[in-house]
């Protein structure tokens, strides 16, 4: 689980995808994650996919994400992925500068998906799921208000792929540290 933190601190992933957010919706630049001063160790050298997730008002702004890393270090994949989900994420507009004060902004580090044999190995409040068929990849984060069992979260995962009902899939499930 992530360390607690003070509210003034807060956790080092969530400052360094608003600060990535921020520079890039104000000034248009990528951040340097040697910019940021303190970052842990964690952050510049283990690799990991990770989703970050935008809220507004207690309303999904946006969330885009990775299951495996695409970067060289954790830090430029959260990065990444912070500014797409404030820029690129198709359900929303771009994130403006007025924005940026009421965003509430997490981050999911994921581990690394495991293979499922049976649906009894999931738990939606536990374990995110992958679903795939052929080309076709479907993701739905753990623990999401409103997904209560392990069908309505395959459902959702498999519809988010564009994957049939009976088509067949391959499933793989993985936990995430989450960061608020």
């Amino acid at each position: 689980m992530p360390e607690e933190r003070s509210e003034m601190t807060g956790s080092p992933h969530v400052e360094l995808a608003r600060t990535a957010i921020e520079k890039w919706v104000r000034e248009r630049r990528i951040l340097d994650p040697e910019e940021k001063a303190g970052l842990p160790e964690e952050l510049k050298r283990k690799r990991a996919g990770a989703f970050v997730s935008i809220k507004k008002r207690g309303e999904l702004r946006g969330c885009i994400g990775t299951f495996q890393p695409t970067r060289e270090t954790l830090a430029e994949e959260i990065i990444s992925n912070a500014i797409s989900a404030a820029t690129r994420d198709p359900r929303f507009p771009p994130v403006s500068p007025e924005e940026l004060r009421e965003l509430d902004i997490s981050v999911d580090v994921l581990s690394d998906p495991e293979p499922v044999n049976d649906i009894s190995q999931l738990d939606p409040r536990r374990y995110g799921v992958i679903v795939q068929s052929g080309a076709r990849v479907g993701l739905l984060l753990p623990d999401l208000e409103g997904v209560d069992t392990v069908e309505e979260q395959l459902e959702i995962a498999r519809r988010k792929a564009g994957i049939g009902q009976h088509e067949p899939i391959h499933i793989y499930r993985f936990t995430v540290e989450r960061h608020h």
